[in-house]
């Protein structure tokens, strides 16, 4: 790819960050967002809104392959599990299945407005080439231009060679890390799937190369099991393990207490709302409003394709939105979407995402709001939820790099990822 620079003209408003917005001339770079002008090419968005690229904190790319499964809806997670891994095992793990899994889900993400992708990969077969695996979603992301996030995450895996493998791939990523594109973490499924001793384990590589770690906790299984295996509640131990601390993401959180908010919020961990996946599923609502209150950033995330069947942000955006007042106060318009900007980046450590600062990385979307979804719309912003359920957004940059244009993909063909992806299990069902 080309390095680029932008001058984009013309927007109706240019929202900075949750509470700030602008208007007039926005020019980038690849380096990121300057007060200067700019030699290169010159985009005119009248009649658009521009926002910060959108931040995906918590996805399952994989899953990607395997949507809206017979015996995966509407059931309890005790029955979701073990159908899903009966689903990995028919397909075959391995780093083909990897890539066009992950190449269709960033490609989904990006023309939604996602820019950065978080993939908790939680599904390594046994003797498979875990590094393969991962450097084959890198390479996904790459080729269409987003930032992964990639979290070698584990599932029951065996706790020596989780920790070996995840040593190994960082070995063979960390040196694809230094732009910002790739960025790496480490974090078991949750206190119902691992061992103390991966925790610790997973811990102490995260320490040694300076990562960021990421569990699930508080959906109904989890708070299930920790009480019947170790007559405690996940973050009761999760906290006994050290991972309630800054640094750590904990996503979902549908089951938490008042006395429990105030212990994350005291511990200096972040959260990642995922609506699209827990409300449908039955898993319950994670009470947004009041984490906030205590003072824990909270991001958003879609969750993987078994569950939430689409990875598109920003109509999971619209749905915190709606929901909120079921378990708490309601929750404006920029506020969830500032959780889908600067919250999910905080929570990833990247203060230079989620924002159009000058500084900061670079990544917008336009989004049209001149059709007849967005007539009579008083505050467009507020509307970009609001309104027109699905929106796409008209152009995506990535690090000065356009990489979505006039809602066409730059470096990619759809059908082409989409082939790829139906070859590759048709194979595998004739095997």
């Amino acid at each position: 790819m080309l390095l680029n620079m932008l001058t984009i003209t013309g927007a109706e408003k240019i929202v900075i960050d949750e509470t700030t917005e602008a208007t007039g001339t926005l020019h980038v770079e690849a380096g990121g967002v300057v007060d200067h002008p700019v030699h290169g090419e010159t985009i005119d968005v009248s009649g658009c809104i521009i926002t910060p690229g959108l931040v995906n904190a918590h996805h399952h790319l994989l899953q990607s392959a395997f949507r809206t499964l017979p015996g995966t809806r509407g059931v309890v997670m005790s029955e979701w599990l073990p159908t899903m891994a009966a689903a990995y095992a028919r397909a075959g793990v391995d780093a083909e299945l990897a890539n066009a899994a992950a190449a269709v889900g960033i490609a989904e993400g990006l023309l939604s407005g996602v820019t950065t992708v978080a993939d908790h990969h939680l599904t390594w077969p046994a003797g498979a080439d875990t590094v393969a695996i991962a450097t084959a979603t890198a390479d996904a992301a790459a080729a269409l231009g987003g930032r992964l996030v990639f979290v070698r995450g584990s599932a029951r895996d065996d706790p020596q060679e989780a920790a070996a493998s995840t040593e190994e791939i960082i070995t063979a990523l960390l040196p694809r890390t230094v732009d910002g594109m790739l960025q790496l973490a480490v974090g078991p499924a949750g206190v119902h799937s691992d061992s103390r001793e991966t925790f610790e384990l997973m811990a102490e590589v995260a320490a040694k190369h300076g990562l960021r770690r990421r569990t699930q906790a508080n959906e109904q299984v989890d708070v299930a099991i920790a009480l019947e295996r170790y007559g405690m509640r996940p973050l009761d131990v999760l906290d006994e393990w050290g991972w309630l601390e800054p640094g750590v993401t904990i996503a979902h959180l549908c089951d938490v207490t008042d006395g429990e908010i105030a212990r994350l919020a005291a511990s200096g961990v972040t959260a990642t709302h995922a609506p699209g996946c827990d409300l449908p599923m039955g898993w319950g609502i994670a009470p947004v409003a009041a984490l906030r209150a205590a003072g824990i950033t909270v991001g958003l995330g879609t969750s993987g394709g078994g569950s939430n069947d689409a990875g598109h942000l920003l109509a999971d955006a619209r749905l915190a939105m709606q929901v909120a007042p079921l378990v708490g106060p309601p929750i404006a318009a920029r506020q969830v979407l500032g959780m889908a900007m600067a919250g999910s980046a905080l929570g990833l450590g990247r203060p230079e995402l989620g924002n159009l600062r000058v500084g900061s990385a670079g990544d917008l979307c336009v989004w049209d709001v001149s059709g007849v979804a967005d007539a009579g719309v008083a505050d467009p912003v507020a509307g970009l939820l609001w309104a027109s359920p699905g929106r796409r957004p008209r152009h995506v940059v990535v690090a000065g790099q356009v990489v979505v244009r006039d809602y066409q993909l730059v470096y990619a063909d759809e059908r082409t990822l989409v082939e790829s992806l139906r070859r590759r299990l048709h194979q595998q069902d004739r095997l």
